[in-house]
């Protein structure tokens, strides 16, 4: 005898019987007996003969309805050993491990090796668990390895494939079944039979019987409910009936399963204190959001789809769209799941099977809310609780007696499929608190309608008797920003209105939009084109004092912009009080060509205020040559610089080895930079010397005033002075009598608003003087620019 490798076991081995054969055998396993798709078979007929290896159980392979494996083109083996082993298999061993439904226990097997010459070929081992039977097989073809099918005979019919990719890989395959009625039911498979359910389990265990209340039998023996969870309004209709409202404006789950998720966002409409479903998202793998919104708009990664009602796919989505609404069938839904949006209520339809538990608040919908919130789709405040004042308009009665219309005919043909009441809850739960606008008279009735519909229960013209029209859905095409909602508007049509929580502020400051943002030299102001729609004002015939400058829509937001510069557009630019004031107004067309207008009159005046800059006080040490300062006044922020030079076209400037003598000419330069210079210049105000750094010393030397030249010193000139922004003036070089310390040079300086405004100093004229002083040329301490002028 060869030496077998073989399986291990979870007791010892006790009994072994054996043989070797060629080409074919019949082998006695009366002391091992296996279980082949329900049938106990004492023998095994093996067969190598034709090219071919198979294995059956009634007889030789030639007979007629014979239970089989078989495996074309054998390669070549001619000749086998088989062995048959007293081993428990409890529990916990291998084969358990690979096959969990296994129930039972087995206390032996056999094992058949085929071989070519020396060499192993194929292996397979059978096995009795009480009911359930397993063979396993591996294949040792040589290399290249090529894999070959296995296939399984039953009554003389092939039942199935085994396919392996692996050599030398055990695969192991639970051949257990049931028969019923003669017929062979393979484990995890059924049928249906006079509406009921017979099924073979994993285990091997034949069940029958009907299916429950509300459910049918289907495909292979598998009882379902077909169900459908409505969202309409605030309200979520469960698949089993039962009616739960959302009360405020976030969103959550409607559905989980593996790799979906269908999330439902609510938010405001006319009132703050009650909730409506606003769009859908089909959560998928991979971050994948398919978002069906309002108006039929589909949009997937922020792209919109263009749908029509020719199917297209999308990430296992299947999609199209009608004049009715949006469908989406999620091709891997294992309830073989699909959602109608219709712009206000969405429609889910399933086949759940019997004894599942659905996930989120389709499942149950008065489930605790925060254990199916979804958090990232939600807003801060979205829980947050709203009142607004009673509608004493509403007449509750009428209302209820509207909404049970859905308790009589022709609605009362699905009555039997699905149950009115949740609908006329949701009916009259809305529409008792909130105004039948916007096709809320039909939307509830059109909700059981088509739910019904998708139960196969068509509830025949309906539209007639409840003066419904249910051709197009409502605000179909119709596409609003985040903030609007589309309703009916004054004159019949529909409109996207604003959202009432975003529109109170606004409404309150009886505003149209955003306060103006002002920055430096130009302004804009953002308005709200629902609230302009709300007083029927058309953006586009708006513009600013120059009529050429219209505001700007954005398409996503709605919100509309217009922008001006100081000097454009119209712009009035006013000095006051210390204060420089650009002013500008939103006004409507003015149709000169016509005697009339129909437009509403508009006018929307905005303004910026900036403070003039402040004084800024330098001191200068002729020293650095040049001294550089930041300032920042009010919106304003530039550079200041001020330089000496010694030469008019300020072209030669002071370093620290320049000796500057008495009576010498110095100029000096104020420059900024980063100013508007057609909106302002640039004034020097006033120059002086001090002895001291301080520029409020006791000592004060005076060289320009008020703009202009110091009359107590002729050889000032002040050049430029506010015609821009920048000048410079020039003095004789001095120093102060009977003081041998540094002078130091400060400046104030001032902005002039040039718009209406003079900005030049008018300074009288006069016979100029010479200033004594002593002889320059006298060099009793030279003077050198370091942090002072010294002398």
């Amino acid at each position: 005898m060869l030496i077998f490798i073989l399986l291990l076991s979870l007791a010892a081995v006790s009994h072994v019987s054996g043989a070797e054969f060629t080409t074919s055998t019949n082998i006695d396993i009366k002391s091992c007996p296996i279980v082949f798709f329900e049938k106990v078979y004492q023998n095994l007929y093996v067969d190598t003969a034709d090219n071919k290896v198979s294995v059956c159980f009634k007889g030789p392979r030639s007979t007629s309805n014979n239970d089989c494996v078989l495996v074309d083109k054998s390669g070549g083996v001619n000749k086998g050993e088989w062995i048959t082993r007293t081993t428990l298999y409890a529990p916990g061993s291998d084969v358990h491990n690979e096959l969990p439904q296994l129930t039972g226990k087995a206390t032996c097997y056999t094992f058949i090796r085929l071989l070519k010459d020396t060499s192993e070929y194929l292996r397979f081992a059978f096995y009795k668990f009480g009911d359930q039977g397993v063979v396993r097989y591996t294949m040792h073809l040589p290399y290249p390895f090529t894999a070959l099918d296995v296939d399984v005979q039953v009554d003389g019919k092939k039942v199935d494939t085994w396919k392996t990719q692996v050599r030398g890989s055990d695969v192991y395959k639970d051949v257990s079944a049931c028969t019923h009625a003669g017929a062979l039911l393979l484990p995890n498979k059924g049928l249906c039979e006079s509406g009921s359910s017979v099924t073979c389990s994993a285990s091997a265990e034949l069940k029958s019987g009907p299916c429950g209340s509300g459910e049918k039998c289907e495909g292979e023996g598998q009882c379902v409910k077909d169900a459908v969870c409505t969202v309409t309004g605030s309200t979520v209709i469960d698949v089993d009936g039962n009616a739960a409202s959302v009360p405020d404006r976030c969103a959550y789950t409607l559905l989980s399963e593996s790799g979906i998720k269908l999330q439902a966002v609510f938010q405001d409409r006319r009132r703050k204190d009650i909730s409506f479903l606003d769009h859908v998202i089909l959560h998928l793998d991979k971050d994948v959001n398919i978002h069906l919104g309002q108006g039929g708009r589909v949009t997937l990664k922020d792209k919109e789809l263009s749908l029509s009602s020719t199917p297209v796919k999308h990430h296992d989505v299947e999609l199209t769209k009608d004049q009715t609404g949006v469908t989406a069938k999620l091709l891997k839904s294992k309830y073989g799941t699909s959602v109608f949006f219709d712009g206000y209520t969405a429609q889910i339809h399933m086949k759940v099977p019997s004894g599942t538990t659905i996930q989120g608040l389709c499942g149950k919908s008065s489930q605790t809310l925060s254990g199916v919130k979804v958090s990232e789709l939600s807003s801060d405040s979205c829980d947050k609780v709203h009142t607004d004042a009673v509608d004493s308009t509403i007449d509750c009665k009428e209302i209820t007696k509207r909404c049970e219309l859905l308790k009589t005919a022709p609605f009362d043909s699905c009555h039997s499929s699905i149950k009115p009441d949740p609908y006329i809850k949701a009916c009259t739960d809305t529409l008792c608190k909130y105004p039948a606008v916007d096709g809320l008279k039909c939307q509830f009735l059109e909700a059981y309608a088509k739910a019904c519909s998708l139960v196969g229960k068509t509830v025949k013209d309906w539209g007639t008797p409840t003066s419904c029209s249910s051709a197009k859905a409502f605000c179909q095409d119709k596409f609003c920003s985040a903030h609007e909602f589309c309703a009916e508007d004054t004159s019949g049509g529909t409109s996207c209105l604003c959202r009432p929580i975003f529109a109170s502020k606004y409404r309150t400051a009886k505003t149209f939009g955003e306060p103006t943002v002002c920055d430096k030299n130009s302004a804009s102001v953002s308005l709200a084109g629902c609230l302009m729609e709300e007083k029927n004002i058309d953006y586009s015939v708006l513009h600013l004092n120059d009529k050429t400058c219209k505001g700007q829509r954005d398409e996503k937001t709605h919100m509309v912009t217009f922008s001006f510069n100081s000097d454009t557009c119209g712009t009035v630019l006013t000095a006051e009080n210390k204060q420089l004031k650009f002013k500008n107004a939103i006004l409507a067309q003015d149709s000169s060509s016509s005697k009339i207008t129909r437009h509403d009159e508009v006018k929307i005046d905005f303004s910026c205020f900036y403070n003039q800059p402040d004084v800024e006080t330098m001191s200068f040490k002729i020293k650095d040559s040049s001294v550089t300062q930041e300032i920042v006044s009010g919106a304003w922020e530039y550079t200041l610089t001020m330089k000496a030079y010694t030469d008019a076209s300020r072209t030669q400037a002071v370093s620290s080895s320049t000796e500057i003598l008495l009576e010498q000419t110095v100029w000096v330069e104020l420059k900024t930079v980063g100013l508007d210079d057609k909106l302002v210049s640039v004034v020097t105000d006033s120059c002086w010397a001090t002895n001291e750094k301080s520029s409020t010393a006791k000592l004060k030397y005076d060289l320009i005033v008020k703009g202009c030249p110091s009359s107590a010193d002729k050889t000032v000139k002040v050049e430029g002075n506010g015609l821009g922004t920048s000048n410079y003036f020039s003095f004789y070089m001095f120093q102060f009598s009977g003081k041998d310390g540094d002078v130091y040079l400060h400046c104030k300086l001032n902005l002039c608003v040039k718009k209406g405004n003079t900005c030049t100093p008018s300074c009288g004229g006069g016979k100029r003087r010479r200033r004594s002083a002593r002889n320059r040329y006298v060099d009793v301490n030279p003077a050198f620019i370091t942090m002072a002028w010294s002398n």
